[in-house]
């Protein structure tokens, strides 16, 4: 196996493990730029150190490029937060699961990475799988003109932003590089944005517990999934990564005794096929 798809790899398994927190996070109640700046309160260090303790923090282009993730992703994630407020969540979230098309095309028309068939059915796969593992929760599906506009906003910013991480590699960019360079602007964004909803931040102690282990999560997902890009095509790489919902499926059903429904076994299957896919594509 390629070792790009081994760092894939590693980031879905991250990523899936965050989402569960996610979910944790959302029963509680915490609003969605609450745990933003939670999440990055310990992100920011965390990249600092991992940069301080492998010396490959570099400022300049992939740096550059980082700052530019920062911005889009806290400009996504915003979105992403307004259309949960007004849309059924099993089918917003399908919808932004989807970001790793745009992201894909983008490889795919801008930097010439290959299309062939096995990517194709991979594609189609994975979107199976997204329908039938987060898109059939519950009955009520329906979102209004809003949560749509919003959830589209947010699917092609995450889309640009996975994309800018393969751009700010390909400039020679390492992962300390590029993932601080989108800290640097992403965390005091937040904070400012959480300061001017609330005309202050006043979150509970109890919270920030929630905010390291999704730091840390999300910083482990990063630099795996930069790693990979640096050597792999993006196009590949980040439809494996993005397919977390495998990870955050198998969480529901071994530890919260979720019932295995047959849709969930077709798309658990569907998701293992597309992986099997991708990585015959690489």
């Amino acid at each position: 196996m390629p070792k790009s798809i081994q760092f894939a790899l590693v980031a879905m398994v991250f990523y899936g493990i965050m989402d569960v927190v996610y979910k944790k996070v959302a029963s509680k109640g915490i609003a969605s730029y609450h745990f933003m700046v939670l999440q990055t309160i310990f992100f920011a260090p965390g990249i600092l150190i991992y940069s301080y303790f492998t010396q490959s923090l570099q400022i300049g282009i992939p740096f550059y490029w980082g700052m530019s993730a920062g911005v889009l992703s806290l400009i996504a994630l915003i979105h992403f937060g307004n259309s949960l407020k007004s849309g059924a969540v099993s089918t917003i979230v399908p919808i932004y699961r989807l970001s790793f098309m745009i992201t894909s095309l983008l490889a795919v028309l801008l930097l010439g990475e290959n299309l062939g068939l096995p990517k194709v059915i991979a594609f189609l796969l994975s979107m199976c799988a997204i329908w039938l593992l987060l898109g059939r929760g519950t009955s009520e599906t329906r979102i209004s003109k809003d949560a749509l506009k919003d959830v589209l906003i947010a699917t092609i910013l995450m889309g640009c932003v996975s994309f800018i991480y393969k751009l700010g590699t390909l400039a020679g960019g390492t992962p300390a590089s590029v993932i601080t360079g989108q800290a640097s602007l992403f965390f005091p964004l937040a904070l400012a944005y959480a300061i001017y909803r609330d005309q202050g931040f006043k979150v509970p102690m109890k919270y920030y517990p929630y905010g390291l282990t999704s730091g840390v999560l999300l910083l482990g997902a990063l630099i795996s999934l930069t790693s990979g890009l640096a050597i792999g095509p993006a196009s590949t790489l980040v439809p494996i990564a993005q397919m977390s919902f495998l990870v955050s499926a198998a969480f529901g059903l071994i530890f919260f005794k979720e019932k295995l429904s047959l849709a969930k076994v077709f798309g658990v299957i569907c998701a293992i096929l597309s992986l099997a896919a991708l990585a015959i594509s690489s």
